[in-house]
């Protein structure tokens, strides 16, 4: 009997995902983690560290907040990583009187202090865009049209029209569509693994670039509770509503990466209703990749995947 596939052709789900980096690709399997980065001199660089586990990754809900930030911090360094790696050596510009600074007073420590510190700013960076400008563009529209029981949808639209001018934006970027280039390079590899198919450049190909397991998916669902969330919040002050919607954040999260695991698990018209609008962005965050790229994919994958997909299983 032939094994029944979920209808985007995989015979199984599993928990191997990553990263696009600069010129390269994260994975991340059970046990092993793997950047691989193409050199300038076209050799592929494969660098494997083994997985750090954390107490709150089986908890529910409190692993969707402690996850993404912890995602945020480990990607910001990955991504340092590979722009090191795939850059020419001969236009490595001099380190800066601040880089040397640093490296002269935190020494080994400098790489994970810089780190931390990119983490906490890009999170500061989203409360802003999509916490603060929201609702101060709001509270002084309301100063002009009284929007009534419409405060919320025109919050949301706000929150979505600058989440989606952000990634049109930055789209447009040479180095930025080479990175989605290698995003769908992941999405592929992995949906060709998931299809119990040899992972080879001819059989990755094939595949489709968008997948329900996606970082964007998950932040698309946040969006989505996020207004549902601020419906139940009051708008009598500005500053205490961004107080609650603050407060109330890592439980939206919490629930949004439930729902993504959900999706990603089972294959019904509720999952699939659910996963719609993260497939839908990724044609935004995902492009076709060239083979180079799903060379550089398969070779960050291979060493992370377990002996028996089991262990690996969604």
């Amino acid at each position: 009997m032939a094994e029944k596939k979920c209808s985007s052709g995989c015979a199984f789900k599993t928990s191997v995902g990553g990263q696009a980096l600069m010129e390269g690709i994260m994975m991340k399997g059970p046990e092993k983690v793997c950047v691989a980065v193409r050199k300038p001199d076209g050799g592929i660089d494969i660098q494997t560290e083994p997985v750090k586990k954390r107490f709150w990754a089986k908890i529910p809900l409190l692993r969707g907040a402690c996850n993404m930030v912890d995602s945020m911090v480990s990607g910001y360094k990955y991504l340092t990583r590979s722009a090191e790696l795939s850059m020419d050596e001969e236009i490595v510009e001099e380190p800066s009187k601040l880089d040397r600074w640093i490296e002269e007073k935190l020494g080994d420590k400098a790489l994970t202090v810089v780190t931390a510190i990119a983490g906490v700013l890009g999170v500061a960076l989203s409360v802003v865009l999509f916490i603060v400008v929201p609702t101060g563009i709001v509270s002084l529209l309301e100063l002009l049209f009284p929007l009534g029981g419409w405060k919320t949808l025109v919050e949301s639209i706000i929150k979505a029209g600058i989440f989606v001018g952000y990634l049109a934006l930055v789209s447009r970027m040479k180095e930025i569509r080479r990175v989605f280039s290698y995003h769908g390079a992941e999405h592929k590899t992995i949906a060709c693994y998931e299809a119990g198919e040899e992972l080879t450049v001819e059989n990755v190909r094939k595949h489709k670039r968008f997948h329900p397991r996606c970082g964007t998916s998950f932040l698309i669902i946040v969006l989505l509770i996020s207004f549902i969330v601020g419906s139940l919040l009051p708008w009598g002050s500005p500053v205490v509503r961004v107080l609650l919607k603050l407060l109330t954040l890592p439980v939206v999260m919490g629930v949004a990466y439930e729902l993504i695991k959900l999706a990603g698990r089972y294959d019904n018209i509720l999952t699939r209703i659910i996963s719609a609008p993260g497939l839908w962005m990724q044609r935004l965050t995902t492009n076709e990749p060239d083979d180079s790229m799903i060379e550089v994919a398969i070779a960050a994958v291979l060493p992370v995947l377990p002996e028996d997909p089991e262990q690996g299983k969604w």
